[in-house]
């Protein structure tokens, strides 16, 4: 029960790593707001947290709508009176290809979705971390990079840069809200079995793979 009295909003916590991560953090003791715009995974998810006795809401949540995000905000406080924790998980894979025959619509919505719906949701969420940071010690901000936020990502060339503004955009929030007890870090997981990794897999096929996932067996490389 490390999280026990905690509020955590997680956006993209219908599917994926965000079900595992809204799972976890139920059954450490936080109530968890799940947020996504898949609403019938997103109510099953809650109501399933609900039923094993944790404390769960979904609210349909758009990203890169800043609209949106005050909804959301707003609903974890007046469900449960403040907000300790956000997840930003929300996240596409965008194009599989080489880059120049990715087109500038999908290299702008990967940005927007990967990155862009980072900075709407901190300007909502911050100066809520900052009052439940002096309120009780301490608040954190969990965003979602990538191993191909360190390492490049062959074929997924939009994806793996959006990772690395996400590693810059942490770093500098870090230091921006350290002084007020606001921890961010941000989380590079490899290559993980998900939906959102299905379409790369059979685009890409047995052959290609290889040279996808080679730079993560490689281990740490200076570029």
């Amino acid at each position: 029960m490390r999280l026990e009295g905690k509020v955590a909003l997680l956006s993209g916590g219908a599917g994926g790593i965000g079900t595992a991560e809204a799972k976890l953090f139920a059954s450490e003791g936080a109530a968890v707001v799940i947020g996504d715009l898949a609403e019938e995974h997103g109510e099953a998810l809650a109501s399933e947290i609900v039923a094993t006795g944790g404390k769960a809401t979904f609210v349909r949540l758009d990203v890169l709508d800043e609209a949106s995000w005050k909804a959301a905000v707003s609903l974890a406080v007046d469900t449960y009176g403040k907000l300790n924790i956000l997840v930003n998980n929300a996240g596409i894979a965008g194009p599989t290809a080489a880059l120049e025959d990715i087109s500038p619509e999908d290299w702008e919505r990967t940005i927007a979705v990967n990155l862009n719906s980072m900075f709407y949701c901190a300007r909502r969420a911050i100066p809520l971390l900052k009052e439940a940071a002096a309120a009780h010690g301490d608040a954190s901000m969990i965003n979602l990079s990538s191993t191909a936020g360190r390492y490049g990502f062959a074929q997924r060339t939009p994806y793996s840069a959006s990772k690395w503004a996400v590693v810059g955009l942490t770093k500098s929030l870090s230091i921006e809200l350290g002084a007020f007890g606001v921890r961010v870090n941000a989380i590079g997981p490899g290559l993980i079995e998900t939906p959102l990794n299905a379409d790369a897999r059979a685009r890409v096929g047995p052959a290609q793979l290889p040279a996808m996932v080679g730079p993560f067996r490689l281990g740490p490389r200076r570029c």
